[in-house]
């Protein structure tokens, strides 16, 4: 008799080869198991960045409302550095797959670089202002003195170390485009666990740490995140890596760092079109009430964090669109991306069961207010409602950035939200007299416009012959 492997031990192996980051040709061999390498670090990696902000906010309640405002209101202000990191990272992740995918490790090194160059600048412009005037930021921001006074200090270590961010972001875009989501994980596991760590001994002044209150938290996740840019540093500097920061791969290239501002300008174009449209639909919500706000807020942060693993799969998917199209690959690319789609559909259905039928007991968990509680279990009921679509728009969207058309997805971005869920949020809560709900309903229609408008532009394959 012919023995087999049981399943759950093939799994514990799959598992244990994506967390330990052995390197793998993606361009071969089965997708099933290239998404599932990709997707699993990928998720994590998510995971722990999402875990920053909970893990300042946890210990900075404690300091009274000011303390929260100031990071809620700085946070709002860097915004605006992780739009630029998003569409840094995600151009770079797209030159550099595609030069793995052509076994060109050199020119993935050189255009690594040259990201690295232009999150330098970026820095600088941003850090210089932010740490000179961090109390005046926050006072545009409408902080009352109480918050500036203790919140100041908060905001100038963070906007003037940002270059953490942006680092911290391009690092693992590098690592990602190379197919070492593992590595991209292992840097925020080290960045996450030295924040939890310094968080309370910096903020209440724990042992030998001085107590500097609300500054703390900005200090103690600078110092995590520059440990894990620091270990990036460090692994991006081997020769035996996938990508070596080394020698003539250092050498400012002016057309690539000019093409890769290109891609970036329509990346953070795309994440600044998604996120604006978030807060005009909260202005609209806004006049129902205090508890529609509250319930709608509350609503989206469990939302967002139920998505991160769909993410993960996103992301996977566009790392398998750059490598199989530098190695000339399309009808692979294009699978992977079906493939990767279908995943994620099941994934968020299962997420939209969980939302229908638990929704009022997992808004609970923030409220008891009744009138919140029924506002959010009903967002999150009607959101959910798109996830089978949504979950294709979010892959879909990834596809077109992987092979270095992000122009596409920004457009279909604008189209869909601005031209059409806004608009559609406005008639449907105001002339249809649905109060919020109405809002909620054009969140579900737009993100199921969106993915039927990507699937469209997707099938018509114009992606496969982009140039990056």
């Amino acid at each position: 008799m012919v023995s087999s492997t049981p399943p759950w031990r093939s799994a514990l192996v799959l598992l244990g080869e994506a967390l330990g980051g052995r390197e793998h040709d993606h361009t071969r061999g089965s997708l099933h198991r290239a998404i599932t390498l990709l997707a699993i670090p990928m998720v994590l990696e998510m995971l722990m960045e999402s875990a920053f902000a909970l893990v300042d906010v946890y210990f900075v309640s404690r300091l009274g409302p000011e303390a929260v405002a100031a990071v809620g209101m700085t946070e709002s202000v860097l915004t605006l550095v992780y739009a630029v990191a998003f569409g840094l990272s995600m151009s770079l992740a797209a030159v550099v797959s595609r030069r793995i995918g052509e076994g060109d490790r050199a020119g993935a090194a050189r255009a690594a670089a040259q990201g690295l160059v232009l999150a330098g600048l970026v820095a600088v412009a941003v850090g210089l202002p932010g740490a000179l005037y961090g109390g005046e930021i926050l006072r545009l921001m409408g902080a009352d003195e109480a918050t500036i006074a203790i919140g100041s200090g908060y905001t100038r270590v963070l906007l003037g170390t940002n270059g953490v961010i942006l680092f911290l972001f391009l690092n693992n875009a590098v690592f990602r485009g190379a197919g070492d989501a593992a590595l991209a994980m292992r840097s925020l596991w080290l960045a996450n666990g030295i924040n939890i760590a310094l968080d309370p001994c910096l903020i209440f002044g724990w042992g030998p740490f001085p107590e500097l209150g609300v500054t703390g938290a900005a200090v103690a996740t600078t110092c995590g995140r520059g440990a894990g840019v620091l270990y990036q540093f460090w692994m991006l500097g081997r020769a035996s890596g996938r990508v070596a920061l080394r020698g003539p791969a250092l050498e400012l290239d002016p057309p690539l760092l000019a093409r890769l501002v290109r891609l970036s300008l329509w990346g953070i174009a795309q994440l600044l079109v998604a996120t604006s449209s978030w807060l005009v639909l909260m202005r609209l919500v806004a006049p129902f009430g205090a508890e529609a706000v509250a319930g709608y807020t509350i609503a989206i942060r469990i939302i967002v964090f139920a998505l991160l693993p769909a993410w993960g799969l996103s992301n996977a998917a566009a790392t398998l669109v750059g490598q199989n199209l530098g190695a000339r690959q399309p009808e692979r690319a294009g699978s992977a991306v079906w493939l990767t789609g279908s995943y994620n559909m099941l994934l968020l259905l299962a997420v939209m069961v969980v939302f229908l039928a638990r929704g009022p007991a997992l808004v609970r968990l923030f409220t008891s207010d009744p009138e919140v509680v029924a506002f959010g279990s009903q967002a999150l009921r009607i959101i959910s409602y798109g996830y089978g679509c949504y979950a294709w728009g979010m892959v879909l969207t990834q596809a077109f950035n992987g092979a270095g058309d992000t122009t596409t997805p920004t457009w279909a971005n604008l189209a869909c939200f601005w031209c059409c869920q806004i608009p559609l949020a406005w008639a449907l809560s105001r002339p249809a007299d649905l109060g919020p709900s109405g809002v909620f309903w054009a969140v579900t229609l737009a993100e199921t416009l969106l993915a039927l408008v990507l699937a469209l532009l997707f099938r018509r394959g114009g992606w496969r012959t982009r140039q990056v």
